[in-house]
């Protein structure tokens, strides 16, 4: 991260950046089922304290088939601090109709180089004020389909370009 981007990113710019992907999770939850209301507010406060300090560098949700963790429908925002992306989307577009039969849901946060440079005592702090605790686990699998980069939500010179994970055929 910048130097004049960490001075000027702020918890409300975050804030702001959570709650666009929280409308998509709502939307999810319209169409699907998943998260609950309990996973969406502990998501985005997870999300909020990390993109804070520019502890983020993807962030996924979705849906991913049980029987060997390919991906079904997810969407993943990927963190950009440059400060040159002005783009902000409405939150929205969830592809909604898709055959879930045989996936769950599932949530991965992928950490940016500025967490891995915390000392390990630095980095428990802050995941023991975490709703979320997360165990280390691999990607989901991508044979079944391709990325469609679809929104970008900004604010405070951060950046969240959403991907679309859309299976072959739909």
């Amino acid at each position: 991260m910048t130097r004049t981007v960490a001075e000027s990113f702020t918890l409300t710019h975050a804030k702001y950046l959570v709650s666009k992907v929280a409308a998509d999770m709502r939307l999810c939850q319209l169409y699907y089922g998943e998260p609950s209301d309990t996973q969406i507010n502990n998501y985005g406060t997870e999300l909020a304290i990390l993109l804070k300090d520019g502890y983020v560098s993807s962030y996924e949700f979705g849906y991913v088939r049980k029987t060997d963790k390919e991906r079904i429908l997810t969407w993943r925002y990927s963190v950009d601090n440059s400060g040159n992306l002005t783009s902000n989307d409405r939150p929205g577009r969830i592809t909604s109709g898709v055959d879930i039969t045989g996936a769950s849901m599932h949530n991965r946060l992928c950490h940016s180089a500025a967490w891995f440079k915390l000392s390990e005592n630095e980095r428990d702090a802050i995941e023991e004020g975490l709703p979320i605790h997360r165990t280390p686990a691999s990607d989901y699998g991508s044979s079944l389909g391709y990325w469609v980069n679809d929104l970008t939500y900004s604010s405070g010179g951060v950046a969240t370009v959403r991907q679309t994970f859309k299976r072959y055929g739909t």
